[in-house]
């Protein structure tokens, strides 16, 4: 197994904040707009951009939550070892608010399907936007795409892309690898 960074901590940064810009482009002063980190891994990078947002753009509403969308994936009951479920926070109304999914790599689109199923049980949003980090362009297997990309790569089905936070994932630095399995 070896491991190719695709993405330094200087990076990961500069994408970080372009993203949270193209943000308040679109939502201005989120007043009518959610932010809503897909467990497990999209939290961490929801967690972040709601940082980056509050403390470098002084964007006072910002509304985070986070999604459990375990029991809602199509393969649930398919593996042999039992699933975890993660915890759900969503301590607003969704009802007719912008919904912006964060997610730290789109892979097939089977965990967006879920989130869009998941979501529905908090009630009907007005819009719903997709932002990831990473974007693996050629392993869709549903029709969906990202409102909003850190990073497109084009990786083989062998290889996975690993995104690791400092704060999460006991790493030096934020850093996003290409991983030959």
């Amino acid at each position: 197994m070896s491991q190719k960074v695709l993405l330094n901590e200087k990076e990961v940064n500069i994408i970080l904040h372009r993203l949270a810009c193209q943000l308040i482009e679109k939502h201005n002063d989120f007043s009518n707009t959610v932010l809503i980190g897909l467990q497990p891994r999209g939290v961490f990078l929801a967690d972040r951009l709601a940082k980056i947002l509050t403390d470098d753009y002084k964007v006072k509403n910002i509304e985070l939550g986070h999604l459990d969308i375990t029991f809602f994936r199509d393969d649930f009951r398919r593996g042999e070892k039992p699933l975890e479920a993660n915890s759900t926070k969503i301590n607003f109304l969704v009802e007719d608010k912008n919904i912006v999914f964060i997610d730290d790599v789109l892979y097939t689109g089977r965990s967006i399907r879920a989130a869009l199923t998941a979501i529905q049980s908090f009630g009907r949003p007005n819009e719903i936007e997709l932002l990831t980090l990473i974007d693996r362009r050629f392993s869709r297997h549903l029709p969906i795409q990202p409102d909003y990309r850190g990073r497109q790569v084009d990786v083989i089905n062998n290889e996975k892309v690993k995104v690791n936070w400092k704060e999460h994932d006991h790493s030096d630095e934020d850093v996003v690898y290409l991983i030959e399995q």
